[in-house]
């Protein structure tokens, strides 16, 4: 099966897994409903997923498509700090609107508990190869320190807004998610800014 036709199989599943997650709740949904939803194969289902908790991790994945999108819509004159802060922007405004809060508390648990792959942490994602480009393009211009290395700048950003997600998680969403990094990213960011 070419590559393609994978990655479009995979993605069907998780986008209609996480689409019923959100208007039925993840305890309401069966994984019949995501293959009916998807429009794929019980086979096709376990081949990528041995179980509907399974799912859970590939909300990172999900969150790379979205990156996938907003790189298209990136400017490389922009400068690299605007750029890391309208990516976080778009980030938890898609959580806040998309993304049932139990399921991204769900997700956070089941990473501190796995014992097989921690998606969040997979620095082959999209979402770690953008934030590289971004800082190794921002350390280039003079407007990222070069004090530090690009993986630990990229480590640092990524640890920055898994807190503030979990925090977020912690108190039950009780403030915008968003509205709150609006006022703390360009506080983490002064750490890298030139």
């Amino acid at each position: 099966m070419p590559k393609k036709n994978i990655r479009n199989t995979k993605s069907k599943i998780v986008s209609a897994a996480w689409k019923l997650f959100y208007d039925n709740g993840y305890e309401n949904t069966t994984i019949e409903d995501i293959i009916f939803e998807s429009g794929t194969s019980k086979g096709s289902f376990y081949h990528y997923f041995e179980s509907k908790d399974a799912l859970l991790g590939s909300l990172a994945y999900l969150f790379d498509e979205k990156y996938e999108d907003l790189e298209s819509e990136i400017n490389s004159e922009t400068n690299s700090i605007e750029l890391l802060l309208f990516l976080n922007r778009k980030l938890f405004e898609m959580v806040e609107n998309t993304v049932d809060l139990e399921l991204m508390k769900r997700l956070y648990s089941t990473q501190l508990v796995t014992r097989t792959e921690k998606q969040l942490l997979d620095h082959n994602r999209v979402y770690y190869r953008l934030l590289r480009k971004i800082v190794i393009s921002g350390q280039d211009k003079n407007e990222i320190t070069k004090q530090m290395s690009v993986n630990e700048i990229v480590k640092y950003y990524a640890f920055c807004e898994r807190a503030m997600i979990y925090d977020w998680c912690l108190c039950n969403g009780d403030y915008s998610l968003s509205d709150s990094a609006s006022k703390m990213m360009p506080f983490f960011m002064t750490r890298i800014k030139i």
